[in-house]
């Protein structure tokens, strides 16, 4: 990601129309977590399931850069290192639990994971569309533009696992979009860490230097 990294020119947030923005997209996040944590534990996706996870992991994480917005440089980058090590925490979780599924695989139902997932694609390129003026912050701006970019990729990945288990009467379709979720969540979750770190290491170069 390079050209993205380390430097206060970065846009931090701070605007009202940022926050108002970030605001729409927490609450439908947080709405989108309860219709399809609901909606994955009744169809026995573990696709849905894992993608519930990360909308409750972004409504968390996006009130968190609401919080700081404002803050130091130094408290934005600590923001954005939490965040990272949580989407690194929860791409190890849906990999193992998606490996423990391998073992103990149910079919899920195909018509639940495409509409779930149709509605959920609505929703995050919403939240694409709102955040894409900001996409270039700095590294807790950057974090919910990614999370938001993620989601809409994982939701196109389960509309095309619900068309897999729909065509193949078999769970394995399920589980790879699963697993390549949990591989977009380590991906971010370096970037996030990545960044937050260089920006980190540009302050106290900086100090160093005043």
């Amino acid at each position: 990601m390079s050209g993205c990294c380390g430097s206060e020119a970065k846009f931090d947030g701070i605007s009202d129309d940022y926050k108002k923005r970030l605001w729409i997209v927490i609450a439908l996040n947080a709405l989108m977590f309860f219709v399809e944590v609901s909606a994955g534990y009744l169809s026995k996706s573990q696709a849905l399931q894992a993608d519930a996870l990360d909308f409750l992991g972004d409504a968390m994480t996006y009130g968190l850069s609401l919080a700081v917005i404002g803050h130091s440089i130094r408290m934005r980058t600590n923001v954005a290192l939490i965040k990272g090590v949580s989407l690194l925490i929860m791409g190890l979780w849906v990999l193992g639990s998606t490996v423990y599924r391998v073992f103990a695989m149910d079919v899920p139902q195909a018509e639940v994971m495409g509409i779930i997932g149709f509605m959920a694609l609505l929703v995050n390129l919403t939240s694409v569309l709102i955040l894409v003026r900001y996409k270039d912050g700095d590294a807790n701006v950057r974090s919910v533009w990614l999370c938001s970019r993620n989601d809409a990729i994982g939701n196109v990945a389960v509309m095309l696992a619900a068309v897999g288990v729909w065509g193949t009467a078999s769970g394995w379709p399920d589980l790879i979009v699963a697993a390549i979720m949990a591989g977009l969540f380590l991906s971010s979750s370096v970037q996030i860490i990545k960044q937050a770190l260089q920006e980190r290491a540009h302050l106290t170069g900086d100090k160093q230097h005043g």
